[in-house]
């Protein structure tokens, strides 16, 4: 026992030496040595997945520890607990020799401070040290050129809260929803460039949710699901855009539950932006949803006039360059969607200047704005697609907003409900509310419905199909 206590405390020494504190805490230190016998240091894992983890990652590291305290002839043998469910007193121990599985690949593994054992990081960014993992965040969206107003107020000072005090708010998760074009994605990057600004020491990740499916689909492929959920449990403040992207994931919703319930139960921050609330989202497993909704659900709504203004202005300064101010208030009126749609107008509009020598005018901006416009798609509103309805059904918009179970009334409510949310893409909540003061569940059947009787009957397929035209879908 004293032998075998010496040459793992030599051991022990070389491999502190070779990885990060937190690492060798993790995996290191739970491990006790029992014997060296034949040649064979024995030490206990408190676990298989101890065993299948250290195998995985650090046995070229462990062979050359053994080899420069043991001998070039030196073995290794893991004694496993297993255990026996609920019944710890049948608990027992397995022997199991290193090595004792598929052939590791470690042609890459690096065995020195500057060249140590990597996790299989789905970035590709080598070495299992936290401050190695690239964050993956665009520094041009900041706080500093996100501009405030009404429609986001709400959503930027929790995100500042947030960036502030990561995962020591109530704010966790802080969830941003909004239609496209709003800024989700900007405010989310702004929170963890203004968290690596005041905490350095913290690793902060932004990613796409289909980024996420895609490496979890080839973790799952090379048999490497412990690595990757290993990896996305060290980090401090977790950012994943568009998570509406995981609806019908299910393999991939059970391992972001568990990524999920690690970093919260850790006080690690968690930031995700939606197309809509959680309410709203199909096909996601309550158990997840049920988490969404434990911090904030904070939304960004459509820029008001004044917000618009100074979107503009704010794009003008950044890009150094002046505008009249009657052009800046004609763009301002004109563009009413979305904040990417605006600065897409005045990059257009610069372009054309700079490019034909020409002033910027009011005339000029007209002219950009009525060509932009002719090539957008048409914008229609709840109210507009339930006049439309209402006039192909001969029913009125009274009528279809009634509590009528007239048949005729019924089906013209339900394309107003479908084709509202194929059009608009609004949350189920609001549509219900502009058609009736309806709950999510009303609209939502009314999508289903029609889903499943235009295929199946004649007249409904004949009416979709009409509508269809008359939206120009």
């Amino acid at each position: 026992m004293n032998q075998a206590l010496n040459i793992w405390n030599k051991c022990l020494s070389f491999i502190k030496d070779n990885i990060d504190n937190e690492a060798y805490e993790t995996w290191f230190k739970p491990l006790v040595p029992i014997d060296f016998k034949d040649n064979k240091l024995k030490i206990q894992v408190p676990s298989k997945f101890y065993f299948e983890w250290i195998e995985e990652n650090y046995l070229q590291l462990l062979k050359i520890a053994l080899t420069k305290y043991a001998g070039s002839d030196a073995g290794l043998v893991y004694s496993i607990k297993m255990s026996a469910g609920n019944d710890k007193n049948k608990a027992h121990l397995m022997n199991v020799p290193s090595s004792n599985r598929p052939k590791i690949e470690t042609r890459n593994r690096k065995t020195t401070k500057n060249l140590e054992p990597e996790i299989k990081n789905p970035f590709a960014f080598p070495g299992i040290k936290k401050f190695n993992i690239d964050s993956q965040l665009n520094p041009h969206y900041n706080f500093d050129n996100f501009v405030e107003g009404d429609a986001n107020r709400l959503a930027r000072n929790a995100a500042m809260a947030v960036s502030k005090k990561p995962g020591g708010t109530s704010f966790n998760p802080l969830l941003i929803y909004g239609d496209v074009g709003l800024g989700k994605t900007h405010l989310a990057n702004a929170i963890g460039v203004e968290v690596k600004s005041r905490f350095p020491d913290k690793t902060v990740l932004y990613v796409s949710t289909e980024k996420f499916i895609q490496q979890y689909s080839t973790a799952t492929q090379r048999n490497n699901r412990n690595d990757f959920i290993h990896f996305y449990q060290m980090i401090d403040v977790l950012i994943v855009d568009d998570i509406q992207f995981l609806s019908g994931k299910s393999g991939t919703q059970d391992v972001f539950f568990h990524i999920f319930n690690h970093l919260h139960q850790n006080k690690k921050q968690i930031i995700l932006t939606a197309d809509k609330t959680p309410v709203d989202m199909q096909d996601i497993e309550q158990r997840l949803l049920s988490r969404f909704k434990w911090g904030l659900s904070a939304e960004l709504q459509k820029p008001d006039y004044e917000m618009r203004k100074k979107v503009i202005i704010n794009k003008l300064y950044n890009d150094g360059v002046e505008l009249p101010e009657n052009v800046i208030e004609f763009i301002a009126q004109s563009i009413k969607t979305n904040i990417r749609e605006l600065e897409g107008i005045i990059i257009s509009l610069i372009a054309h200047a700079s490019f034909g020598h020409k002033e910027i005018t009011l005339d000029l901006a007209r002219e950009i704005v009525q060509n932009y416009v002719k090539q957008s798609k048409k914008v229609y509103s709840i109210e507009m697609i339930q006049e439309i309805v209402g006039k192909y059904f001969n029913v009125d918009v009274e009528a279809i907003q009634s509590k009528s179970r007239k048949r005729d009334i019924v089906q013209a409510r339900q394309f107003a409900m479908y084709f509202a949310k194929k059009i608009t893409n609004k949350p189920y909540a609001e549509i219900g509310k502009q058609i009736g003061n309806r709950n999510h569940a009303t609209v939502l059947h009314a999508c289903k419905t029609i889903d499943g009787l235009k295929k199946i009957d004649k007249d409904f397929n004949r009416f979709y199909k009409d509508l269809e035209v008359k939206f120009s879908i």
